[in-house]
């Protein structure tokens, strides 16, 4: 089997990415699996720090790697959103295959003192361990939202000449910048449109693989022009947590007397499965 860094530039030679998906609990990672199975894909399941405490750190990993084992399938595990230095090394020292520190709010001098210390970190202790960082905020939470998240300025785009600065000091191996996208999901309106632009100037200053973080909610146009401009990796949570809330409700609505839960949590996974399919297709040109 291909490393996971083999397996993300192969995804950038052929103009395709690799879907990643936040996970809270054991049914929403079947979901995960079996359509990544289905579709014969490689795939990412991600855990945030809140969902890290949630399911368990060494947990996780155990989880990934059971069923990596078992079904010889490219399944690898990414730390996602990690806001410090600890909590970095944490999941460094448990074998994650990936981390991101997030310092987006940070001042750009402290993001990238931070960043190089989980770099240099990693480095240490596996270098097959890929390291991301973030530039340029985008918000914090995977939810249904009114507006755009405070703080957050579509004006204001990671810039190309911030984005070479921001790679070459901190030598991280993954990059994701606010190109348009935001997390969460927009209510009553559809979300930015991506500037591709933006991304394809980035892309070719930093030739590193892009990560889009706040997928759920995106244009399929704009999923497919991203990918061709260098994004490599798209990050999928809201619309999995969204998809996850109807189904139980309609699942314990339908069956209101039912209380096995491997049996009211059937057509769950079958409803999240279902967004992860269609997102795997169109981040694969299948």
């Amino acid at each position: 089997m291909k490393s996971y860094k083999e397996y993300i530039a192969d995804a950038l030679s052929r103009g395709v990415a690799i879907g990643h998906f936040n996970i809270s609990n054991i049914e929403v990672f079947w979901a995960v699996i079996n359509a990544a199975r289905k579709l014969n894909l490689p795939v990412i399941i991600g855990v945030s720090e809140g969902e890290r405490d949630f399911i368990g750190i060494r947990e996780a990993r155990a989880l990934v790697n059971a069923a990596k084992e078992e079904f010889n399938h490219p399944i690898f595990l990414n730390a996602d959103h990690t806001y410090s230095f600890e909590r970095v090394k944490e999941v460094i020292d448990e074998g994650y295959d990936s981390v991101i520190f997030d310092g987006a709010k940070l001042s750009f001098e402290e993001n990238v003192k931070i960043t190089k210390q989980c770099v240099d970190y990693a480095r240490k202790v596996n270098p097959n361990i890929l390291v991301e960082a973030e530039l340029g905020y985008i918000g914090m939470s995977s939810k249904v939202l009114d507006e755009i998240p405070e703080g957050v300025s579509l004006s204001n785009l990671t810039t190309a000449d911030e984005a070479r600065k921001f790679v070459r000091e901190t030598g991280i191996d993954l990059f994701a910048p606010s190109v348009g996208n935001i997390h969460g999901m927009l209510r009553n309106t559809k979300d930015p449109r991506l500037n591709i632009g933006r991304i394809k100037e980035i892309s070719e200053v930093t030739n590193k693989p892009l990560v889009l973080h706040g997928g759920s909610g995106t244009e399929d146009e704009d999923f497919v022009n991203a990918i061709k401009a260098g994004i490599a990796i798209v990050h999928i949570s809201t619309e999995l947590r969204v998809a996850y809330h109807d189904a139980i409700k309609k699942s314990m609505e339908d069956n209101p007397d039912e209380v096995a839960p491997y049996k009211m949590m059937k057509p769950v996974i079958e409803a999240v499965e279902k967004v992860v399919e269609k997102r795997l297709r169109l981040f694969n040109n299948l």
